[in-house]
């Protein structure tokens, strides 16, 4: 058992490169910074810092959606289908340290 965390960069590179090229037409994500659906059912829009996703605790939250969910991202940002206050407090304690 090896760890995917390279998969994870991977697909997350992957993500900020269309992120990148839609963000031309989206003037709402800033420069350094990726747009993020998460949500059990109904998806709510954040933006986080692009710094986020080499944080240990995202990136486990980002292994662990992958794992159950895959990497499909039909929104056009990354989709983490976790429950809404769960990652507001993760992004808090990020914000925080």
């Amino acid at each position: 058992m090896g760890i995917r965390l390279p998969s994870i960069l991977l697909n997350a590179k992957q993500v900020l490169k269309m992120q990148a090229m839609s963000a031309r037409n989206q003037s709402d994500v800033p420069k350094g910074y990726i747009a993020v659906y998460v949500g059990e059912i109904q998806r709510k829009r954040f933006v986080v810092p692009i710094s986020y996703l080499k944080h240990p605790s995202f990136v486990d939250l980002l292994k662990r959606s992958e794992e159950e969910f895959g990497f499909c991202h039909p929104m056009g940002g990354l989709t983490i289908p976790c429950r809404e206050d769960a990652f507001i407090n993760l992004t808090a304690r990020l914000h925080t340290s």
